[in-house]
Parts: C-alpha cells; sequence; structure tokens
C-alpha cells in the first residue's frame, strides 16, 4: 500500500521565531516548521492558524513566495484567536493547516501593468504578489502601488512603503482618510488614487484587497478608468472555517470562498457583492 496523504485538518506544527508589532493593533509573525523543512505557497493563498486550547481562524499569507524557509502571516488582534496569536511570543508552537485557495493570478498579467489597490490591513495578503512581480520586474510594464490607510499612524509596513517609493521601476501612492501629524500626502479614499490613473487602463492588470466596500468602489473606479471587468482581481475572506471545502460554512452563492476564492475576478462576481448576508 502506498503512504496515505495527509490529513487535511491536521495542523502541522510551527515554531514562532520572530514577532513584530506593526501597528497598535496588528503584527507580524515569522515562523518556522518546527519539524524542519521548506513551506511553499502561491501570492494571495491564505492559512488556518490554529492556537492550542482557544481555536483557529484563516489568515492570508504575508511573506515573500520566493523564500521558502519562513512563513510570515500579518493580522490584526480583533477576535479571541486573533487576540491569542498577539499574545504569544517567540518560541512557541502554533498549529498551521494550508496553503489553502486561488492566488492572484500573477503570471497572467505578463506583458501588461499592474496596479495594487490596497486598504488597510488589505496590503498584507497583496504583499507577496508585490513581492513576485517585483522579482519578475522585467516581464510586466507599469507597475503602480495605490494604498489607503485611516491616518498616517495607521500605514502598514511603513518602512517598506518608504523603500518602494524610492524605487525607479515602480509607482507608490499613498493616501489617508485624515491627515495627522504634519502629513503633506494625498488626503482622501484610495479611490481617487485610482481615478489619478498613471496606467494604461487597457492593458491592465489591477489585484484590490481591503474591506469589501472599499474593494466595491475600487473596483468600479478602475472600471469607470477603462479597466476590463476580466482583468479585476479581488481578494474575497468571508466565514472561512476548514479551508478545504469540507463544512460549507463559506459558500457565498456558486462558490466555496476557501476553494474558489480567496482570489476571485470581479467580473464573476459583481452581482454578489452588494448583496447583504449572501
Amino acid at each position: 500500500m502506498g503512504a496515505l496523504p495527509p490529513d487535511p485538518m491536521l495542523p502541522r506544527p510551527f515554531r514562532i521565531e520572530k514577532v513584530k508589532r506593526e501597528l497598535s493593533d496588528t503584527f507580524t509573525m515569522e515562523m518556522v516548521q518546527a519539524e524542519g523543512g521548506d513551506f511553499r505557497f502561491a501570492a494571495g493563498q491564505f492559512n488556518m492558524l490554529y492556537v492550542f486550547g482557544v481555536g483557529e481562524i484563516p489568515i492570508s499569507i504575508s511573506g515573500d513566495p520566493g523564500d521558502a524557509s519562513k512563513l510570515v502571516h500579518t493580522t490584526r488582534a480583533v477576535g479571541t484567536v486573533s487576540a491569542a496569536l498577539d499574545a504569544l511570543k517567540a518560541g512557541e508552537i502554533i498549529g498551521v493547516r494550508g496553503p489553502y485557495g486561488t492566488p492572484w493570478p500573477v503570471e497572467q498579467a505578463f506583458g501588461q501593468d499592474v496596479v495594487f489597490v490596497a486598504g488597510g490591513v488589505g496590503l498584507a495578503p497583496l504583499r507577496p504578489a508585490i513581492y513576485q512581480v517585483m522579482a519578475n520586474r522585467e516581464r510586466f510594464g507599469k507597475v503602480m502601488v495605490l494604498y489607503g490607510a485611516r491616518t498616517p499612524e495607521d500605514i502598514l509596513f511603513k518602512k517598506e512603503v518608504e523603500q518602494w517609493r524610492g524605487r525607479f521601476d515602480m509607482d507608490v501612492l499613498v493616501t489617508v482618510d485624515r491627515a495627522t501629524g504634519g502629513w503633506a500626502g494625498n488626503v482622501g479614499v484610495v479611490t481617487t488614487l485610482v481615478a489619478k490613473g498613471g496606467f494604461d487602463p487597457l492593458n491592465t492588470t489591477a489585484f484590490v484587497c481591503g474591506p469589501e466596500v472599499m474593494m466595491r468602489y475600487a473596483a468600479q473606479a478602475l472600471e469607470k478608468k477603462g479597466v476590463p471587468t476580466d482583468g479585476i482581481w479581488l481578494s474575497i475572506e468571508r466565514n472561512m472555517k476548514c479551508g478545504c471545502g469540507l463544512c460549507g460554512h463559506c459558500q457565498w452563492g456558486p462558490d466555496f470562498v476557501c476553494k474558489d476564492g480567496p482570489v476571485f475576478r470581479y467580473d464573476r462576481i459583481v452581482d454578489r457583492l452588494a448583496v447583504r448576508e449572501l
């Protein structure tokens, strides 16, 4: 008899190597497999993170898909499990199931302009795709990152965003809802950055992640700018419990978010986005 396939419901032990405070309520964990080995994933996929004795939650991977030596997750402490994750220290063990879900279709964008539109912590699930694009920079046209935060103090990965802004081969525009602390940059919602353009709409692929209302308006702004609806991709993370299509909690119309998503093409889901409780 051949070896049995791994149990998709059985977490693997990972050891926390480093915890970094990003914002007052947001943190990044770097982990390695406790039993050794690499962890490979595609940009846009997620894991189920399990805190022993507390429970588990789905969290998008926020690290570099080109670096399989470590696993990186960035999340906000907004619930019981995420608060328990926030309380963990380097050296402690958590359970990891995954990776699950559909990735950002980065390779489909070869030869095109690429526009990343992020709102708040939505920059974290987009960061692996940004890494992938920059690692293959010669394969793409113009690369733009349009990022919106509530205040300057809420800008995620601030030092890294500043480094991106200093590059000559990508354009990074940041806006805040409310200016504080002498902020001299853009003020307004992230859709105002989309309206400024700077990319070739008919030859653009757009990746969008953030609160759902922000994604809906950002997609509409991209469409108004001329980007085809089949060139706009959104990350939808709703009600995922098992991560592998077994429990049915995340059924969304004809799709299971955990299997058919979390990355969806906008024209496939536009009619569902504004339907409450679906």
